[in-house]
């Protein structure tokens, strides 16, 4: 007897098992919603979907949910489906914390709704041995050593959890998860959703968008994913807009007698705690138990990039100058003491970007060609990560790196980017608007940090207004800068460190701590 091929397999399963009354994993269903446990004000609800796409009778596991509904029914237009990037960051937390994210327009006209995506938070999420983890070799690859380190450790680390995940830990690519997100449209009974992404959850946005173009009404892209840039592109790019980043702080300490250090050769006093970084002989002023690594305290300086936090940094910088060394230097802490904990950034991140690297020749040239051109912020850190946990592709890459089809991404899109944001730099959403043609319409905030809505009146209205009426603003059109205040917390009182977008640290506060953004491995 002929064995069945694939195709043929397939069809048969889904006739047999339709006969039986067995249903795939993305049959839809109305999500049963209950009041939140972290808030009772809110809905929360699960949609179960198939570990395989490819597999819908096979394996599946559950899509959290939450949801505002409009705060007035009768004028409602729709769901606005948001994600707030990471990889790694809960849509569920989004979608609670959206009233302090969202204007009341956008409350009252839309039911809010976020999902913890595959591997994340309340999803199936991925765990590894915190033992592991706080064993983890150094991520600042600066010899020859510590690369082949890294390498051994992430295969170490991937099968540790692959073990504790389950299945699911193979499937964490951005393409499952826009099948995903198609699963909740559906189970909400909604012909078209409208989407807001941060961070990385542009990438969703955009690769959502790109299958299921005639699903999305509006789509806003907020400080842009660039998914078809080279790994030496990817590096290049991320340090670039981190020296910038730097460079707009030097800039505000010259002209800002709130600076701690307005009138000190900034780049002298980096130059110094890098040295001594280098060294092992700096000490986190504000916990001086702790020594601080290279690229630790280039995590000082990037973490408070984001909101940004200026002042903050001005003072960690000024209190850490002062600093005597130390007789005896400390050993690191930071250790686990739990026998799990959630570590999803690799697992996704690798199953979206393919990292090629020869080897630490290759890679200690083109290291060396950055430092040379980016004397404050010689590596960003956040690339450095992401390449250090891919090393040794200890996920396969589903998902990798590839130009958008702009004929399949239906109806206009509104891009927003801030001129000098640290972690994505305002040439991605440049590109990603180029690739995606007459229907992008790219928004420039001409100010600082990463996340442009809720940074100014005049953002927050062109958002808002595409939202509510699906008409992008002109081509071309920028909102100027504001300076930000001394404050640790992101606008609107919501932590940008807690929506964890495009940022696999937790993000400092005021004063930073280079313990408190510390990075043994991932969150």
């Amino acid at each position: 007897m002929r064995a069945f091929t694939r195709p043929l397999l397939a069809a048969f399963l889904v006739v047999a098992s339709a006969a039986l009354g067995i249903q795939p994993a993305n049959a839809a269903r109305k999500p049963a919603w209950k009041p939140c446990p972290e808030d009772r004000t809110a809905q929360c609800a699960t949609v179960r979907v198939p570990v395989d796409w490819a597999d819908p009778y096979g394996a599946s596991t559950t899509i959290a949910l939450a949801r505002r509904p409009a705060t007035d029914p009768k004028s409602r237009i729709g769901t606005l489906l948001v994600n707030p990037g990471g990889p790694g960051g809960s849509g569920v937390d989004f979608a609670l914390d959206s009233d302090y994210f969202f204007s009341a327009q956008l409350r009252r006209r839309f039911d809010i709704v976020g999902f913890d995506p595959r591997g994340v938070s309340r999803s199936n999420p991925v765990v590894c041995s915190s033992g592991l983890m706080a064993a983890a070799p150094p991520m600042f690859l600066s010899d020859a050593v510590r690369y082949n380190r890294n390498v051994a450790f992430n295969r170490r680390l991937a099968a540790d959890c692959a073990k504790r995940t389950g299945p699911v830990f193979g499937h964490l690519d951005m393409l499952s998860v826009t099948q995903d997100m198609e699963a909740v449209r559906a189970s909400l009974g909604e012909r078209r959703i409208s989407f807001y992404g941060a961070s990385y959850g542009t990438l969703l946005g955009e690769q959502y968008a790109e299958r299921y173009p005639s699903r999305v009404r509006a789509l806003v892209l907020d400080s842009v994913m660039d998914h078809s840039g080279t790994t030496s592109g990817f590096l290049t790019d991320e340090t670039t807009t981190a020296q910038d980043s730097f460079d707009e702080f030097v800039k505000w300490c010259a002209r800002s007698t709130e600076c701690a250090l307005h009138g000190s050769d900034v780049r002298r006093v980096w130059a110094a705690l890098l040295k001594r970084a280098r060294l092992g002989t700096l000490l986190d002023p504000f916990e001086p138990e702790y020594r601080i690594r290279v690229l630790d305290l280039l995590d000082v300086a990037f973490s408070s990039f984001y909101d940004p936090q200026w002042h903050a940094l001005a003072l960690y910088l000024k209190e850490a100058t002062s600093l005597k060394e130390p007789a005896a230097v400390p050993k690191p802490g930071g250790r686990h003491s739990v026998v799990e904990i959630e570590n999803s950034f690799p697992a996704i991140f690798c199953s979206d970007w393919t990292m090629r690297v020869s080897g630490w020749t290759e890679l200690r040239v083109r290291l060396a060609r950055l430092a040379s051109t980016h004397p404050q912020m010689p590596v960003s850190p956040l690339a450095m990560t992401a390449l250090a946990g891919c090393l040794g592709a200890p996920v396969a890459t589903a998902n990798p790196q590839r130009r958008l089809s702009p004929a399949r991404t239906g109806g206009r899109v509104l891009l927003i980017n801030s001129r000098h944001d640290p972690a994505t730099p305002h040439v991605w959403a440049e590109r990603v608007a180029a690739q995606l043609g007459p229907a992008a319409t790219l928004v420039t905030y001409e100010g600082w940090g990463h996340v442009a809505y809720g940074r100014s009146k005049c953002v927050n209205a062109l958002v808002d207004g595409y939202l509510l009426t699906g008409r992008t603003p002109a081509a071309g059109t920028a909102c100027p800068g504001v300076e930000p205040a001394a404050t640790g917390v992101g606008r609107r009182g919501v932590s940008l460190a807690r929506l964890n977008t495009w940022s696999p640290e937790e993000g400092v506060v005021e004063p930073p701590s280079a313990q408190g953004v510390h990075r043994s491995r991932y969150p």
